[in-house]
C-alpha cells in the first residue's frame, strides 16, 4: 500500500492505471476505522481492480459546537488495518491540500440538505458536498463507496454527482453493526461503560418499528410514538425520529414504497444516528 499525501500526485496515478483499463474503487473516510469501513473496502475489492480510500477528518462539515477537535485519529492503527485488506492506495492529505488558499468552490447540497441531519446541523452538508466533489476530482473513481449509516449523506452525494455531471457511480453498502446491534461508528469510542448499554435502545427503537410494521401498522405517529418512548427511557436527547420516503426524505402521511425509518439522538454528550430501509 502506498500512502500519498499530495493530490496532484495521485490523480496522475489514477488516471495512468485508467488509461490501462483498470477499474478505479474509491472509500472516502474520517479514519479511526471499523469494520464497517472495512466492508466497504471489502466490497470496493471485489467490484474493483484498484482501490483507494482517504483519511481526511474534514473541517467545514463540523459546526462551531461539534467535536472536530477531539474526533477520534490513529493513522498507524488505520493504515495496518488498510494494508492488511490489500488497500493499494491510502490518500492523506492536509487540509491545506483539499482547501488551498483562496478556495472558494463550496457546493450547495440542494433540498436533500435540509432534512433530518440537515435541520439540525446547519452547514454539514455543505461542508460534506463540497469535500466529496473535491476528493472526486483528485480521484476520478470509477464507484465510491458509502455506508448506509449515513444513508442523507449518501443521498446528497449521489444529487450531487448527477447536477455536476460526476462520472461516478455511488454505492450504498449496508449498515455493519455490533453483537447487540448497536451501529458502528468512529464516535462509539466516546461512549462510556453506561452509555454503551443505554445505547442499544437506538437500533432497539427501529426493531420495534419493523416488528410494528410487519403487524401491519401503516400509521407513521404511531410508530414513531412507540419509538420515541423506548428512545426516551435510555437517551438524553432526542433530535429526531422521522419516518421518510427513501428518495426525497420527506415525511410520510401513510407507508409505501421504500422507507426510511431514521434516527438521531444524544447518550451523555455523543450523537448517534441509526436507521432502517424497508419496502412497504
Amino acid at each position: 500500500m502506498q500512502i500519498i499525501k499530495l493530490p496532484k500526485q495521485l490523480t496522475e496515478k489514477i488516471i495512468a492505471l485508467k488509461i490501462k483499463g483498470r477499474r478505479i474503487g474509491f472509500v472516502p473516510t474520517m479514519g479511526y476505522l471499523h469494520k464497517g469501513h472495512m466492508s466497504l473496502v471489502r466490497k470496493a475489492g471485489k467490484e474493483c481492480d484498484v482501490v483507494v480510500v482517504s483519511i481526511f477528518v474534514n473541517p467545514t462539515q463540523f459546526g462551531p459546537k461539534e467535536d472536530l477537535d477531539r474526533y477520534p485519529r490513529n493513522l498507524k492503527r488505520d493504515s495496518k488495518m488498510l494494508a492488511k485488506e490489500k488497500v493499494d492506495y491510502l490518500f492523506f492529505p492536509t487540509a491545506d491540500a483539499i482547501y488551498p488558499k483562496g478556495f472558494r468552490d463550496f457546493v450547495n447540497p440542494g433540498p436533500l440538505a435540509r432534512e433530518l441531519c440537515g435541520a439540525k446541523r446547519p452547514g454539514h452538508f455543505r461542508g460534506v458536498a463540497t469535500v466529496v466533489k473535491r476528493l472526486f476530482k483528485i480521484v476520478p473513481a470509477d464507484a465510491a463507496y458509502f455506508g448506509q449509516k449515513d444513508f442523507q449523506q449518501a443521498r446528497v452525494i449521489q444529487e450531487m454527482t448527477k447536477h455536476f455531471q460526476i462520472p461516478v457511480k455511488i454505492r450504498i453498502c449496508p449498515i455493519v453493526r455490533e453483537k447487540d446491534g448497536l451501529a458502528m461508528s468512529s464516535r462509539n469510542v466516546y461512549l462510556s461503560k453506561r452509555n454503551r448499554i443505554r445505547a442499544k435502545a437506538v437500533s432497539a427503537s427501529l426493531r420495534l418499528a419493523s416488528k410494528l410494521i410487519k403487524q401491519g401498522i401503516r400509521n407513521p405517529s404511531q410508530i414513531k410514538s412507540a419509538m420515541m418512548k423506548l428512545l426516551k427511557l435510555n437517551t438524553d436527547k432526542i433530535d429526531y425520529v422521522a419516518i421518510v420516503d427513501s428518495r426525497r426524505l420527506k415525511a410520510l402521511k401513510h407507508l409505501k414504497n421504500e422507507v426510511l425509518i431514521a434516527v438521531a439522538c444524544f447518550v451523555g454528550r455523543t450523537r448517534l444516528i441509526d436507521n432502517l430501509l424497508i419496502r412497504v
